[in-house]
């Protein structure tokens, strides 16, 4: 039985050990910035030997191409799977605000690496995965099209730039949390999901009180 168990058990340490470097590299990226940092910093935080590094990772550009991949696939599903939902645009707009503010508020570390060091880094990682980000925007942006199309929001607001409004605001928010410019409460966190709903909602609802009156 035990020759049995040996596979797996072989398979869960290197996943574990993976698992540890991923996390060491968040923490040494986040601290040192990604080109700051080389592969020996992250296999020292990570407590291992530097080749190991390189046993599961070809360079330091993977670790992060990874870590940042892992995280936005999550929230590309968590997309899909809320559009699927028959629910209001409203509450569709909070579950994803509140999935992006609670992953920084769970893991400011990875949330710093994800917008500093790919999505802002337009010539370098942020060109390479500008196919993944896109889709996000797509995704949102299918939201708010659907919205018009049944009269909640306003037609004359191009839906793509609804999306990235909507975007624009919660990375901007997370950009105050990563630099110290806001307050890293619960209440505020809470918060703040409401303001991106509210403001972008705000703009894009249709007033159907001032039609009539306009009428």
């Amino acid at each position: 039985m035990s020759a049995g168990r040996a596979p797996a058990e072989r398979s869960r340490s290197a996943a574990d050990k993976r698992r540890l470097i991923l996390d060491a590299a968040v923490r040494v990226f986040a601290r040192q910035g990604f080109h700051a940092c080389r592969v020996a910093d992250i296999a020292d935080e990570a407590g291992v030997a530097y080749g190991l590094v390189y046993h599961y990772f070809a360079s330091k550009d993977e670790v992060l191409d990874t870590l940042f991949l892992e995280r936005w696939n999550v929230m590309l599903e968590l997309i899909r799977h809320v559009d699927a939902e028959p629910l209001p645009v409203r509450e569709k707009l909070a579950a994803i605000a509140s999935f992006i503010v609670d992953s920084y508020r769970h893991d400011p570390d990875l949330m710093k690496v994800i917008i500093v060091e790919v999505t802002r880094a337009a010539n370098s990682f942020g060109r390479t995965h500008i196919g993944v980000i896109r889709t996000a925007y797509e995704l949102i942006g299918e939201i708010v099209a659907k919205a018009q199309a049944e009269g909640v929001f306003k037609a004359e607001i191009d839906a793509r730039f609804a999306a990235m409004a909507f975007y624009g605001a919660i990375e901007q928010l997370l950009t105050g949390w990563i630099f110290d410019l806001l307050p890293h409460d619960q209440e505020y966190f809470e918060h703040a999901k409401w303001l991106v709903v509210e403001t972008v909602c705000g703009g894009l609802e249709v007033n159907v009180a001032g039609q009539a009156n306009a009428r």
